[in-house]
């Protein structure tokens, strides 16, 4: 969710700081630390020693464009299939997560109809 959430605020604000993390969320300050910082150890992210501005390293805008696409295609998917927008993208949600490669590539050639 974390990866997600930097990757659209980048798109919109360009430069994203755990504080814009935690007011998109609405999560507590400590929680977003913790997972920002476990996302720094998994090296997914760099943050600003000076500015605290959030950057993606290379391996960390792939697997958050990667999350991004899933979460996309899915809640399109669902919306096919006639779900509302709301309930779509909460499926979508905890769906990306489980999903394996093969049935997301099938599920997105669906989407793509």
């Amino acid at each position: 969710m974390y990866l997600e959430t930097i990757y659209l605020l980048k798109r919109t604000k360009g430069t994203v700081r755990s504080v814009d993390v935690v007011e998109e969320l609405g999560y507590a300050k400590s929680s977003v630390s913790r997972g920002v910082n476990l996302l720094q150890k998994r090296g997914y992210i760099e943050i600003s020693h000076l500015t605290g501005d959030i950057e993606f390293t290379e391996k960390g805008l792939a697997k958050a464009a990667s999350v991004y696409e899933r979460h996309s295609v899915l809640t399109s998917a669902l919306m096919k299939l006639g779900a509302p927008r709301e309930l779509a993208e909460s499926d979508a949600c905890r769906m990306e997560h489980v999903i394996s490669p093969e049935m997301f590539d099938i599920i997105k050639k669906f989407a793509d109809k």
